[in-house]
């Protein structure tokens, strides 16, 4: 909004053309979204807790969750607004990339928004039905990778088609059909995976903001020709205002890590976690980088490995040897994975100082494939 305000005041007076760069919008889009936290995070949780929208802790959960009960949830409210509020107000709202991008954020939030509020105000413990959850993703991916195939905005780059780390101007073509089946799965794998990961204080928020970071990195080098060609890099004209929507999502994070950072104040719920998964899934298809989500995203992809591997062994055995035997002999103490290090003996707040020092690793990994081609 503010670009398209004053930057062609640019011709009247130089002042104006500061607008002009990303940077200067990306650095003042970080500032206003943390500012923003701040700001609606105290009504926002004094209002959750007036209508009584408390956590519910699983019985069969480490015996420290228990504590939790009752802590204010849904407090993805406050990382939707200190997100896209900063986005529009700071980037061009005329660009295609950052359309999806909020679009995208909006519809995750919307579905994990519904399945709060039944859990929680209407009481309802099962929250929405998991395959209504499931259709309203697929729905998503669906429409996105339609949209994409029928109105590409990455100028010569072939649409049904996506990059390789590591390699220099590989791209692998996708039939259409194949392509919307793919990012249908990225869109969903990365929002559940998102969800699957919150369940500490601040893991999943401090997680966030560091692939925010990364991402935020991409679409810079991307979107600018002379560093996409130095680097070997297929250049995406536009995709630089993605750089103001991923640091408006890193300033949000960090914003809501102070009252999400242990012991926290307020869960983020499905509201959060599905509209972040939702905005790096879609990201990393609008950067044509969505194998960089398996190293940028390492720790949330550990996360859901943990569940599926935990979930097929156990009924492969129960199958083979019976209930019983299958109860006994888990893969993991407990899933996702968080949870397993807590019933080894691992003190919260050490699992996830340690589970952010992985994701800075896997951020910098995947940095380091801008070089390293």
């Amino acid at each position: 909004m503010l670009y398209h305000l004053f930057a062609p005041l640019a011709s009247d007076s130089i002042v104006f053309n500061i607008f002009n760069y990303i940077s200067f919008r990306a650095a003042s889009a970080a500032v206003t979204a943390i500012a923003l936290a701040f700001i609606v995070g105290p009504p926002v949780i004094r209002r959750l807790q007036a209508h009584h929208v408390g956590q519910v802790i699983r019985a069969e959960g480490p015996a420290s969750h228990q504590s939790k009960r009752g802590t204010p949830t849904m407090g993805g409210i406050i990382i939707l607004i200190a997100t896209l509020v900063p986005t529009v107000l700071w980037a061009r709202l005329d660009n295609p990339f950052v359309i999806v991008a909020t679009v995208a954020t909006l519809w995750m939030g919307c579905i994990g928004f519904l399945d709060d509020y039944l859990k929680f105000v209407e009481g309802k413990s099962r929250g929405l039905v998991a395959r209504y959850k499931l259709i309203g993703q697929v729905t998503f991916g669906v429409v996105l990778g339609t949209y994409l195939l029928l109105s590409p905005p990455w100028g010569e780059v072939p649409a049904a088609a996506t990059t390789v780390p590591f390699f220099k101007y590989v791209l692998i073509s996708l039939p259409a059909l194949l392509y919307v089946a793919f990012i249908t799965f990225v869109v969903t794998g990365t929002s559940n995976g998102v969800n699957l990961t919150d369940g500490l204080d601040g893991l999943a928020t401090g997680l966030t903001a560091i692939a925010a970071v990364a991402f935020a990195i991409f679409a810079y080098v991307f979107g600018r020709v002379d560093t996409a060609e130095y680097l070997f890099v297929f250049y995406l004209p536009g995709a630089g205002e993605l750089t103001i929507f991923c640091v408006s999502l890193m300033g949000a994070a960090l914003g809501f890590l102070w009252f999400n950072s242990h012991p926290a104040e307020v869960f983020m719920g499905d509201t959060g976690s599905l509209a972040i998964g939702g905005a790096f899934g879609t990201v990393a298809i609008l950067l044509k980088s969505e194998f960089l989500l398996l190293i940028v995203g390492g720790v949330f992809v550990a996360e859901t490995a943990s569940v599926i591997i935990q979930t097929s062994a156990f009924r492969w055995r129960k199958r083979r040897q019976g209930r019983e035997y299958a109860e006994q002999h888990r893969v993991f103490r407990m899933a996702p994975l968080h949870h397993h290090f807590e019933k080894l003996g691992w003190a919260e707040s050490k699992i996830v100082t340690r589970f952010y020092i992985i994701g800075i690793l896997c951020a910098l990994l995947a940095l380091s494939t801008l070089k390293i081609r």
